[in-house]
C-alpha cells in the first residue's frame, strides 16, 4: 500500500512532513493531511527546526544527517524531505509504527 506522504524516488524516498514548531516535545504525530506531522520542541528561528528535524529523522531512520535533504519548504510549515537509501516500508516502520 502507498503511504501518500512517502514516495519513492530514484535511490531513496521523498517524505512530505508537516511540522508544528515550538511544541513541548518533539515527536511524531501520525499521518495528517496528506503529509507526517512532526511536532518540534525546536522554534522556526534562524533554520534552528530545520536543523531538529534532520537530525530528529535522521536518529529515527538510523541514518547519518549528510543522508537526509530539505528540498522544499524551508521557510514553510510543509517541507519535502529526500532521503537516501529509504523505502516506504523502512519509512512506516521507523515513523510510524514505533510512534
Amino acid at each position: 500500500m502507498a503511504l501518500s506522504w512517502v514516495s519513492a524516488d530514484l535511490d531513496g524516498a521523498l517524505l512530505k512532513i508537516r511540522v508544528q514548531p515550538r511544541a513541548g516535545r518533539t515527536e511524531v504525530v501520525g499521518p495528517h493531511g496528506g503529509a507526517l506531522k512532526i511536532r518540534l520542541a525546536a522554534p522556526p528561528v534562524d533554520g534552528a527546526a530545520n536543523q531538529a528535524l534532520v537530525a530528529f529523522l535522521a536518529k529515527r531512520l538510523g541514518l547519518p544527517k549528510t543522508s537526509l535533504e530539505i528540498r522544499r519548504g524551508h521557510k514553510g510549515r510543509l517541507k519535502s524531505v529526500w532521503v537516501k537509501g529509504l523505502d516506504e516500508q523502512t519509512a512506516r516502520a521507523a515513523l510510524i509504527d514505533q510512534g
